[in-house]
């Protein structure tokens, strides 16, 4: 049995395979509820095989969204909306993760497929709302993004016990496993980078200072679900920018989260750059973060997760089976082909009867399988070029 198809124990939720569809923001979000996009757009990933579908960044704030387009659970009235997401994942064999999060000195932009950058007054007359961002120090993302409100000790703990109260209703949705957001540069992993932080309160300035809040929230949020339930971290294992944060800091930071009862660092990188999270390193080729989750693994004694460009189920394999990481995270690849765990698994022949599938399609395509291996054809290969051109 290859490893992409052992299964998982993080507590008391066990996955069915390795393969986690990373949170990916989709910014169709309606004043923070789901829509029936959402409905659609998870449900399809878990009729397509994978262990762990993880719905998108959800704001622990109305002003912690990203964009208006983000998803909410600052408010119990969001709570159904999430509920109905679970069922339809759940429904088709998958857990169902949620990733919760805070934008910080990121919130209040453009929603991504508009141009992921400040709000225009083009944004505001399509009905947008601006607010005023909030981080650890006033220093602006980038240039033309509005400079944030430093935050007081009182919305510290007003933010703490948002991310715990966002849980708790995560808890109430049915969700198996919640995740914390301290990547990409909102508002927890730029308390933690020099690059956002330059406080001078015991907030600021040392690494053990800068930690201090995100380990709050870990704290916070950890006692707030119950113990049986999974809790990871993403982190942005490097800054990818001199001076910025590092691995070996991402190494002792996640000590620090095991400690606290995380049980796997989701190890992307970057978000402090201009050009938005990790697409600014795609062109560092398949697997250029998988590195990282192997340095956290061995040297902070904690399950990771590696993400960046896992294309094929063999490289997906090779990670696993070469110990630099437990679990596989999945985005694009995904949004490209929703049925990539199913497709793997008949790429290591072990569906040849469709058994895993959803009822409906096994048996059409049972019949199908058969019928192309009569002619000596494979599932995965398109027709024979003469037929196609016939």
């Amino acid at each position: 049995m290859p490893k992409l198809f052992q299964k998982a124990v993080f507590r008391g939720v066990e996955l069915k395979n390795r393969i986690v569809v990373s949170p990916m923001g989709m910014y169709s979000a309606e004043n923070g509820q789901v829509t029936p996009f959402h409905l659609v757009h998870y449900g399809k990933f878990a009729m397509g095989g994978a262990g762990l579908v993880f719905v998108e960044q959800t704001s622990v704030t109305r002003k912690g969204r990203i964009t208006n387009g983000d998803p909410g659970l600052w408010e119990d009235g969001q709570i159904e909306g999430m509920r109905q997401i679970v069922q339809v994942i759940k429904s088709h064999g998958a857990a169902a993760g949620i990733q919760i999060n805070h934008g910080g000195r990121k919130s209040s932009q453009q929603r991504a497929f508009r141009g992921n950058g400040p709000l225009t007054d083009r944004d505001i007359e399509m009905g947008e709302e601006m607010w005023q961002p909030v981080g650890p120090s006033p220093v602006a993302f980038s240039d033309g993004f509005q400079t944030p409100k430093e935050l007081t000790k009182e919305g510290l703990e007003g933010i703490r016990e948002a991310f715990a109260a966002t849980a708790r209703r995560a808890v109430l949705a049915g969700f198996d496993i919640i995740e914390i957001h301290m990547a990409h540069g909102y508002l927890l992993q730029s308390f933690l980078t020099t690059l956002a932080n330059i406080r001078t309160d015991e907030y600021g300035g040392s690494l053990e200072n800068r930690m201090r809040f995100p380990l709050e929230v870990t704290r916070a949020v950890r006692a707030a679900i119950p113990a049986s339930m999974p809790l990871f971290v993403r982190i942005s294992a490097v800054d990818w920018i001199d001076g910025g944060w590092e691995i070996e800091d991402s190494v002792i930071f996640s000590r620090r989260l095991r400690e606290l009862g995380v049980d796997l660092v989701d190890c992307s990188t970057g978000g402090n750059l201009r050009a938005g999270s990790t697409n600014a390193n795609l062109a560092r080729g398949p697997g250029y973060q998988v590195p990282f989750a192997e340095q956290v693994r061995r040297e902070a004694g904690i399950a990771t997760g590696a993400v960046g460009m896992i294309r094929t189920p063999d490289f997906a394999e090779s990670v696993l089976a070469d110990g630099k990481a437990d679990l596989v995270f999945l985005a694009r690849q995904m949004l490209f082909n929703p049925f990539w765990a199913h497709h793997a698994a008949e790429h290591f022949g072990l569906t040849s009867d469709f058994a895993d599938w959803p009822e409906q399609y096994g048996w059409w395509l049972a019949k199908w399988g058969n019928a192309l291996r009569s002619r000596g054809e494979s599932l995965m290969d398109g027709p024979r070029i003469s037929e196609a051109a016939e």
